[in-house]
């Protein structure tokens, strides 16, 4: 069921979304149970490219994680979509990869990280983003 997102009262950090999307279980499941633990935002987790394009007919995140390697379309190809969706023209995004092509995320001016990486890098990167 999903929670209400429109509100009239401020925007507050207990109403952000988080998108995350990563084909592998254990590392998908790694990152949601370490934001809804370390984090007041809500999380949603995704498959693939397809699932994500689907989640944001109803949900409009204020962040973006993806990794770079998914099936059917990689995380640049996804997100070169989603910023010519209208709404999502401003949302920040985070992209992760053992390989990042370094190129393609400064042209984007993405946030990249390595795998593996650091757990409070990568609280601390949401954290500066997600504002």
């Amino acid at each position: 069921m999903q929670s209400l997102q429109h509100s009239n009262t401020h925007n507050s950090s207990l109403e952000k979304v988080i998108l995350v999307v990563e084909d592998d279980d254990s590392i998908g499941s790694m990152l949601l149970e370490t934001l809804s633990q370390e984090t007041p935002y809500k999380t949603v987790l995704v498959n693939d490219g397809f699932q994500a394009l689907q989640a944001v007919r109803s949900t409009k995140p204020d962040l973006f994680i993806t990794d770079y390697r998914l099936p059917n379309m990689n995380g640049i190809e996804l997100y070169d979509r989603l910023r010519r969706t209208r709404n999502f023209d401003d949302t920040p995004a985070i992209i992760m990869s053992a390989y990042l092509p370094e190129e393609e995320v400064r042209k984007r001016q993405l946030i990249g990280l390595s795998k593996p990486f650091e757990i409070d890098e990568f609280l601390e990167t949401i954290e500066k983003l997600i504002q």
